[in-house]
């Protein structure tokens, strides 16, 4: 059950999330068709020290779910790949400022390719951003990127502490929302957007992904993966842990009244544009999905 002021370790609640991010990502990275590479994922999952999160990382399913977390999988490849070419696309349009809310096991800073002068700011719950350092502290003399960390709860006031770290509000900065948005309140959620928009100089840019209203089918397939984690001895629930879809401001529609410049995307045909088939179920569920990137017109970085 959620509260207003909760927190966690990184195999409970929220950050448990984080951490099936991170495995599938280890998994996607092992495949001989992987498409993307992200060695630092298994690292993470390993540094855990569960059998089960390790298995998961490897792509080592039972085999009466394995299509249930394929189908999870297939997605979270899409949303991987749209981000990351968002980053790339927005280092190329000369900005140099990065801001990733709810970094959680977020890499990167670590993996991606950055222009000399970027700094990449990472906003988590403290225990979090802890876990993290200390499973990547033999990496860090590898970063060719400013990497900074500000431990805060995105439901306080983050931006001061943003500020606090150095983020300059006059520079055009690339906003990462990713997996974010249902673990607030809906009002919560406008908050944070408000707050970004308040901090994104002209040509700034926000992209973001939010589950819709999910099917029953989802919400089915969601519950038996939790109930085998749980027979591992790891209690994830997601649908436990999002708050309603409904009564919240469409992200799309929230932009576009602010006059940003909005373009969704659609998960299947990132997917496709890099050679991968979707299986109908999945396919079909991740058209409730939302996918978009956000353009604050003004500034040398808009196209």
């Amino acid at each position: 059950m959620r509260s207003e002021d909760d927190s966690w370790e990184i195999t409970e609640s929220v950050g448990a999330t984080a951490l099936g991010v991170a495995a599938m990502r280890a998994a996607e990275t092992r495949r001989p068709d992987a498409l993307f590479q992200d060695p630092y994922a298994e690292i993470l999952v390993t540094a855990v020290d569960s059998p089960l999160w390790q298995r998961l990382g490897r792509g080592d399913y039972e085999e009466s779910v394995a299509a249930n977390f394929t189908q999870f999988n297939d997605f979270m490849v899409a949303r991987t790949l749209y981000f990351d070419a968002y980053f790339q696309d927005a280092a190329q349009a000369g900005i140099r400022q990065f801001v990733i809310l709810a970094a959680g096991l977020d890499a990167r800073a670590y993996r991606l390719e950055w222009p000399t002068g970027t700094t990449v700011f990472e906003l988590d719950q403290p225990k979090v951003l802890d876990f993290k350092a200390k499973a990547l502290d033999e990496y860090a003399a590898r970063l060719t990127v400013d990497r900074r960390t500000v431990a805060v709860d995105l439901r306080h006031d983050w931006p001061a502490a943003l500020r606090d770290n150095g983020f300059d509000p006059a520079a055009p900065t690339a906003w990462l929302i990713e997996g974010l948005l249902r673990y607030l309140p809906a009002d919560a959620q406008d908050r944070l957007l408000e707050n970004v928009i308040a901090a994104s100089a002209p040509g700034s840019r926000v992209a973001l992904n939010m589950s819709g209203a999910r099917s029953p089918q989802a919400k089915q397939a969601d519950g038996e993966r939790a109930k085998f984690m749980a027979t591992q001895g790891v209690h994830v629930d997601v649908n436990a842990l999002w708050y309603p879809f409904e009564g919240r401001n469409h992200p799309v529609d929230w932009f576009r009244e602010q006059g940003w410049t909005v373009t969704p995307a659609d998960p299947r045909e990132v997917l496709a544009g890099h050679g991968r088939a979707v299986a109908a179920v999945p396919a079909e569920e991740m058209t409730r999905h939302i996918l978009m990137t956000a353009i604050r017109p003004g500034g040398d970085s808009t196209p």
